[in-house]
């Protein structure tokens, strides 16, 4: 075989697809192989969480609605010893599960229907986002960067607090500390999108304010209140001190 396709076929990303329907789920492993990625199909929760931890994939790609084992509680699972990129899907205006989603862990949420276009470039912004943190990373652990009480662990993606983790995801921990180095600065949704999510601003897509959502809550659990996380109607986002107005 000629080692240019061998290398190719190295290199190709190798996406689990978790989704039991069987005409969506045989569209998108056709469609994901279409467009260049190595697709493992699976049909069942527990299926798909056994496929995950046995091996070695770049991204899950997972509905909610799941039998065996629903798509929240096996992102659940998967968090307890794993940091695999996931992407969930569910029906378009299930809020709740998109809240559930981002909270359990979720890098992305994609909303049925989609298209291959949208679904292929949220796939490839959320491993083009994972590549560029894991280049990011040193071979020796870095020192914590402190800035005032909060401490930012750039290894661990993470923010602590009096020695307690806020428990970031990496799309969290990157939005925060993109505010945290622009304080009092508001940055728009498109630019917040762009550096955060590696992808285009859409009116419809809630994505940035579920991550904004789940800063808050998980900053308020680890006591800390000395700068707030605002949204600024009709510009976007600013990290300012608590008692400060914008």
């Amino acid at each position: 075989m000629n080692p240019e396709v061998i290398a190719q076929r190295r290199i190709q990303p190798n996406i689990l697809a978790i989704e039991d329907d069987p005409v969506l789920g045989a569209y998108v492993h056709e469609q994901l192989d279409r467009c260049g990625f190595q697709v493992t199909w699976c049909q069942n929760g527990l299926d798909g969480l056994a496929l995950a931890r046995q091996q070695a994939f770049d991204l899950v790609l997972m509905d909610i609605l799941l039998p065996g084992m629903n798509g929240l509680d096996v992102l659940l699972q998967l968090r307890r010893d794993q940091s695999i990129p996931v992407i969930m899907m569910s029906a378009l205006g299930a809020e709740a599960d998109r809240i559930s989603g981002f909270r359990n862990g979720a890098d992305d949420y994609l909303p049925k229907p989609f298209s291959v276009a949208e679904l292929q470039v949220r796939i490839e912004a959320v491993l083009r986002r994972v590549a560029l943190e894991r280049r990011h990373f040193p071979v020796e652990p870095p020192a914590e960067v402190v800035s005032g009480e909060l401490a930012f662990d750039e290894r661990a993606c993470d923010a602590m607090f009096a020695g307690r983790p806020a428990e970031l995801t990496r799309s969290e921990y990157r939005l925060l500390e993109i505010l945290w180095r622009n304080p009092e600065e508001v940055l728009s949704k498109p630019f917040l999108y762009q550096q955060v999510l590696q992808r285009g601003y859409s009116q419809h897509d809630r994505s940035l304010d579920m991550h904004v959502s789940q800063i808050r809550r998980k900053l308020k659990a680890i006591g800390y209140v000395e700068r707030e996380l605002r949204t600024v109607w009709g510009k976007g986002y600013v990290l300012t001190a608590a008692d400060s107005d914008v």
